[in-house]
């Protein structure tokens, strides 16, 4: 994603919580860990604006990615920070949507936490959610350039339609609301898992005519695309894949002439991750096919 002259990344990924009750054909959080750490910092490494966007990630799971990536040889130290909270109670009890980032890169100037339900200020389930659902939410500001960006990170409700659609309207209005108040903002994303396929409500929702934000998806010729396209998969190698995670930009920072890729599935896709899409945004096509041979010699599997 380009705003002016910065350039910045962003990765979503679902790391599935650490269950005590594994899947068939599931592995444990320990042995995913370092996968997904190496994974997060292979991609984030050579751009010091990435974001890192994480669903399903309970707090030992947070802090054990935030520890992996400031114990990089690389690293400076305390490289990384993020912002996030746990969605039952508002601070460590249960899944987070965190946002990472490096408070040496960025500055948060504002942080909030909206439950996705009638009472928005307050952990609670909405309309006909089976969980309690949030949108993290950060107003960063990039120290080298006094660039504002506006991000927000969620994973919406996989049984209630409804809960979908109506936290799709909660999510469109808060982007409403913090450019209205925050005019500085050059920029604004949305990242997550949306448990919506293009056919379904909360996609239909967040890319209706007059929308404020797009699918980088689909501001790429189909002829940038490479590899697999589906972001979920479950955890037996047969199950019928579907598009179901997203970045989405505001429609002032898009451009049909930007390219992205999305992170294919590994070899280890298996057991390391439940759900899995990477979004790097580049200006031209020129920068972004220089980084997509660096990136298809070290995994192979990239999309763009």
């Amino acid at each position: 994603m380009k705003l002016g002259s910065l350039l910045f990344r962003i990765l979503t990924h679902n790391i599935r919580y650490a269950t005590t009750s594994p899947s068939a054909g599931e592995q444990p959080w320990s042995v995913r860990a370092p996968h997904i750490v190496n994974e997060l910092d292979y991609h984030s490494r050579l751009n010091p604006e990435s974001f890192v966007c994480l669903q399903e990630a309970l707090h030992n799971q947070v802090n054990d990615v935030l520890a992996g990536l400031n114990a990089r040889p690389h690293a400076q130290a305390d490289e990384w920070a993020f912002y996030g909270v746990g969605r039952d109670d508002g601070k460590q009890a249960g899944e987070y949507s965190p946002i990472f980032y490096r408070p040496a890169v960025w500055t948060l100037q504002e942080k909030e936490t909206v439950w996705l339900s009638e009472t928005p200020s307050v952990p609670s389930k909405g309309w006909d959610a089976a969980s309690i659902r949030i949108v993290t939410i950060g107003v960063f500001n990039h120290r080298a350039s006094n660039t504002t960006v506006l991000a927000m990170n969620t994973h919406l409700d996989d049984q209630g339609s409804k809960s979908r659609l109506e936290s799709a309207k909660l999510i469109l209005s808060l982007i409403q609301k913090y450019l209205a108040r925050h005019p500085e903002v050059k920029g604004n994303f949305l990242a997550g898992d949306f448990n919506s396929a293009e056919s379904q409500e909360a996609y239909r929702e967040f890319t209706k005519p007059g929308s404020s934000i797009v699918d980088t998806y689909k501001k790429v010729p189909a002829a940038q695309h490479y590899g697999d396209e589906i972001t979920f998969t479950g955890f037996d190698g047969k199950t019928k894949g579907s598009r179901i995670d997203y970045v989405m930009v505001g429609p002032q920072s898009s451009s049909a002439s930007i390219p992205f890729t999305v992170n294919g599935f590994l070899p280890y896709i298996k057991f390391i991750f439940f759900y899995s899409c990477i979004f790097v945004l580049r200006s031209s096509f020129f920068v972004f096919s220089l980084f997509f041979f660096f990136f298809f010699l070290g995994a192979g599997l990239l999309m763009s």
